[in-house]
């Protein structure tokens, strides 16, 4: 059975993929939608027990030995793979036209969730917890993130993310997905500058020099990459899908797809933004033309693949003697995480949405999960000195905490508001 158009309308945005994937149309009659977001929440919901297996892994290696050298590096690849095809995801679902829609309130949102999430997490870093300048502006910037697909579960099962408050939620969870990556770009790049001046080398001219010369480098690159990826979009994309739809099968051209976007990651890591930046941007790319949405039915397995291996690689990354000390710093950035989002999106959204609106997205803005643990683990990349074993473990504590709490206090709040969540669908 074919949805209508008033149905293809509703799912354009975060389930869009679910008239072409849902069981009922491939033969089966279970009914349901799952759409992209909802296989991420799936993920999310199992994440905790994947990286525990990977923790599990690196307490057997310490013990008897099991992985060799090769094994580790093994692991290290696959790991890279998921977090590309999970960035890819995340860029495949996002609606950059339905947000220039919405760009007004969901901005106001974004600030304040950005400014109220970073700054205090500096502080309280640098000021309560001791640590050193790098790790509390890593910190941070991982505080900034947000992971959507925790919480948009939750609103589609109560009707309610067709909603205005729904697609402001959906806004800017995906204006903090280009930030969180955009700020741990220009992060990783000027903490060696940093460092330096730490180690007490180099003046302070010297340094703004270096950091602002850095900084515009950087930008020159981005900004060239970003028209690249654009032309591609706007220009080859669609032509390319149809061709190779009309002479390769589904499954050649999925493979391509996924070709394509691992090149696109491979040259933002070449240019210096990490492979995550490319993916994401890779997924974007694809996510203009609505007809190419339809390969995500191929890309599905690749996704449900290589992703949990990022997971495991987080797991696998603990420092097996590091998770005592991190209780109470992962205790202290857990409430700062709840807080953050709360105060952050919750009170400009509250002109916007009105108060329930307003606690219903700074809720569904607290959980942090994959852009939180793919910034930690470029941090970890670096050395204790800019991410220490106690910080990441710290940070899987907060994702495990903040995960548990939204979709619990959601489901609380949907049920206790039903009226006032508001269930009229407003076409963008």
């Amino acid at each position: 059975m074919k949805p209508d158009a008033g149905e293809r309308e509703a799912h354009d945005r975060y389930g869009r993929v679910s008239f072409v994937s849902r069981p009922a149309d491939r033969g089966g009659d279970r009914g349901g939608d799952r759409g992209p977001c909802t296989s991420r929440a799936d993920l999310h919901a199992r994440a905790r027990g994947i990286i525990g297996l990977g923790f599990l892994l690196r307490l057997a290696d310490d013990s008897f030995g099991i992985l060799s050298e090769d094994g580790a590096y093994a692991f290290d690849v696959l790991a890279e793979l998921g977090i590309v095809a999970l960035l890819f995801r995340v860029g495949l679902e996002s609606d950059l036209a339905g947000l220039r829609r919405q760009i007004g309130s969901a901005s106001i949102v974004w600030i304040g969730n950005i400014v109220l999430s970073g700054v205090p997490g500096y502080f309280v870093m640098s000021w309560l917890l001791g640590f050193d300048q790098i790790p509390s502006l890593i910190a941070a910037v991982t505080l900034t993130a947000t992971s959507i697909g925790v919480s948009v579960g939750m609103w589609r099962q109560h009707d309610a993310l067709d909603t205005s408050k729904g697609q402001l939620l959906t806004d800017v969870a995906e204006m903090d997905d280009l930030s969180g990556l955009a700020l741990m770009v220009l992060l990783f790049a000027v903490v060696p500058i940093l460092r330096d001046t730490e180690g007490g080398s180099g003046e302070s001219g010297g340094i703004w020099t270096q950091l602002l010369s850095t900084g515009g480098w950087l930008f020159a690159k981005f900004v060239l990459f970003a028209m690249l990826c654009a032309a591609f979009a706007r220009y080859v994309e669609e032509p390319m899908t149809h061709l190779f739809e009309q002479h390769a099968t589904r499954q050649e051209t999925t493979v391509f797809v996924a070709g394509i976007g691992i090149t696109i990651a491979g040259v933002a890591a070449w240019l210096g933004f990490s492979a995550a930046v490319g993916a994401l941007f890779a997924g974007l790319a694809f996510s203009r033309d609505p007809e190419s949405v339809k390969l995500d039915t191929g890309f599905t397995g690749f996704y449900h693949l290589f992703t949990p291996f990022f997971f495991i690689g987080i797991g696998l990354s603990l420092d097996t003697g590091a998770f005592t000390s991190a209780l109470g710093v992962g205790a202290a950035l857990a409430a700062l995480a709840v807080v953050g989002k709360l105060l952050g999106a919750g009170l400009p959204a509250l002109f916007a949405t009105g108060a329930t609106g307003a606690a219903l997205i700074g809720v569904s803005m607290v959980p942090r999960a994959e852009i939180t643990m793919i910034i930690m683990e470029r941090g970890q990349q670096l050395g204790d000195w800019a991410v220490p074993a106690q910080l990441y473990a710290a940070f899987v504590l907060v994702s495990a905490i903040t995960c548990l709490f939204a979709p619990v206090t959601l489901e609380f709040m949907f049920r206790r508001w039903p009226d006032q969540a508001g269930r009229e669908p407003q076409s963008r």
